[in-house]
């Protein structure tokens, strides 16, 4: 049965239900109490581990937790309810930089773990990536991050062995008021427990991330964090996915970040045969599309929302990730690169992952195989539903970013979409 599209009529103006307004209500009353400090932060992530782990690992969070916790203050505006929340997932990044740090002093061998050849997704949300990396990663050769150890990458040290881990249980609990708050962000991406997740939330355990972007339009944080080296960070994922390995197993990793399109020198120095696979597709719809999503989640942290600002800055946002991978598509070699358009792909996406597999040197067996159909089968695209895009609102025209797009359309050969 197919599902009528939807029209976002709400997006400056949230309207949730009477359960989820009195949940907002209860947790605004505690955000006087959850300061937003550097010191704080760190204290209640000791705290709330129990107080023995103080280690958080390589100095290099300081200062970009410091200029965002400036910016959450002073340029994020944030609810109550954002306030709240933003204050648990920081807190929840220094304690997963605990629990590494404590990890590794136990284990020191972990950093001796190669990751070889990782195949990395590469492009702006909405060109396909998502289905791209989980159609890949349902290849059980791959080793992929799901969306509960993305959050949690490293258990609570009682909690080791525990079956069924009590992470998943967390994330469940996480990903149901997410759909309670916002009913209808899965026709514009699904999220579940087990969905293999880009590795943006590991990123994110450094404190220097595009995530952050996703909380608030916050210019002076957009500022610092495009003049900031990367690699220190990326280093830090890779000893991340490097304890996962160590945890979990897995010999080559499936991974998959819109912020790698600012990034493509750091891959090259982080991750050097890394095989990178440049998802394209028409950035005009693309903008809609996503700009729409990212006015749609800021009803989880935003006092006011402005469709206008938030439009705007994520289309400048998304405009200056292309004019990146434009400047730095030359320094990857075709000879570990792709460049995969969305027709392409959706077209025929299993001679898609033929030619991925060729050129990443990945055996593409039966059992692979049988993996890849057996995604096809049960993720039938949109049928979620789809959601009625407009410009209008966002006060954008589209003509304008056709033109402010050219130099990306001609170079990759991007079909018009509209």
């Amino acid at each position: 049965m197919t599902i009528p599209a939807l029209r976002l009529d709400d997006l400056a103006s949230p309207e949730f239900s009477p359960e989820v307004a009195e949940m907002f209500a209860g947790a605004a009353q505690f955000a006087d109490m959850l300061p937003l400090e550097v010191e704080a932060l760190k204290a209640a992530a000791i705290e709330q581990l129990g107080g023995s782990l103080t280690d958080f690992g390589p100095s290099e969070f300081v200062e970009p937790l410091s200029v965002l916790v400036r910016c959450l203050n002073s340029e994020a505006h944030l609810s109550g309810m954002g306030h709240v929340s933003v204050h648990t997932q920081l807190v929840g990044f220094l304690k997963n930089r605990l629990l590494l740090a404590d990890l590794l002093s136990r284990h020191p061998e972990i950093k001796d773990i190669e990751i070889k050849r990782p195949i990395i997704i590469v492009g702006q949300p909405r060109t396909g990536t998502t289905h791209l990396h989980n159609l890949l990663a349902a290849d059980p050769a791959l080793r992929s991050l799901p969306y509960w150890e993305s959050q949690q990458p490293i258990p609570l040290p009682h909690e080791v062995g525990l079956i069924p881990d009590p992470r998943i249980e967390r994330c469940a609990a996480g990903l149901a008021f997410a759909d309670q708050a916002m009913p209808h962000f899965n026709r514009m991406h699904e999220m579940t427990v087990e969905h293999v997740h880009e590795e943006i939330q590991l990123l994110a355990n450094s404190l220097c991330t595009m995530y952050f972007d996703t909380i608030a339009p916050m210019p002076t944080w957009r500022e610092w964090y495009k003049k900031h080296d990367h690699v220190p960070h990326y280093e830090y994922l890779k000893t991340t996915l490097q304890a996962l390995t160590f945890l979990r197993g897995g010999e080559r990793w499936i991974l998959k970040s819109p912020q790698h399109l600012e990034q493509l020198r750091t891959l090259n120095t982080v991750f050097p045969d890394a095989v990178i696979l440049l998802t394209h597709r028409d950035p005009v719809p693309v903008t809609l599309s996503l700009i729409t999503m990212m006015t749609y989640t800021a009803r989880l942290h935003l006092e006011k929302i402005d469709p206008a600002t938030v439009g705007g800055f994520w289309s400048s946002l998304n405009a200056e990730m292309l004019d990146a991978i434009l400047r730095d598509r030359p320094t990857v070699p075709d000879s570990r690169c792709l460049d995969v358009l969305f027709q392409d792909l959706m077209s025929d996406d299993l001679t898609m992952i033929e030619r991925i597999y060729a050129l990443a040197d990945q055996p593409l067996d039966d059992q692979a195989k049988a993996a890849h159909a057996g995604y096809k089968e049960t993720h039938e695209r949109d049928r979620h539903g789809k959601v009625m895009y407009d410009f209008t609102e966002f006060g954008i025209d589209p003509t304008v970013l056709r033109q402010r797009f050219a130099p990306y359309i001609e170079r990759f050969g991007v079909p018009q979409e509209w």
